[in-house]
């Protein structure tokens, strides 16, 4: 007997300009009830368990800055460092890639001068 999952979903619009390229990007979540929010980039992955590997889609906007992008990318690697170390509670290479992400941080000058 299978087991009855409630399914909640996440909406993402990706507006297009005349070259196919993205110009707007907006996204909602049912749960939150707050309609569409503005984004202008968003990195997807899904891993597909039967084929052992990861479906990866990236998309930002041509209004994306490139100083925006280095932010998107320094929370990003945080967060995957953090999500690492909650799923595999391997905390050396977990701190690792922290220091990546500070690294990163550093030569983009996002790094706060504290964490070095």
């Amino acid at each position: 007997m299978s087991e009855k999952l409630e399914v909640k979903k996440i909406h993402l619009h990706v507006g297009l300009d005349a070259d196919k390229l993205p110009k707007k990007i907006q996204w909602e979540a049912e749960e939150t009830g707050d309609g569409l929010q503005e984004a202008k980039a968003f990195l997807l992955s899904l891993f597909d368990p039967k084929r052992r590997e990861t479906l990866k889609i990236d998309i930002w906007t041509t209004d994306l800055e490139i100083r925006e992008m280095d932010f998107l990318m320094y929370n990003t690697l945080r967060s995957l460092a953090d999500t690492y170390f909650k799923a595999t509670q391997n905390a050396e290479l977990a701190n690792d890639m922290q220091k990546f992400a500070l690294y990163f941080g550093d030569k983009t000058g996002l790094a706060p001068e504290n964490s070095k």
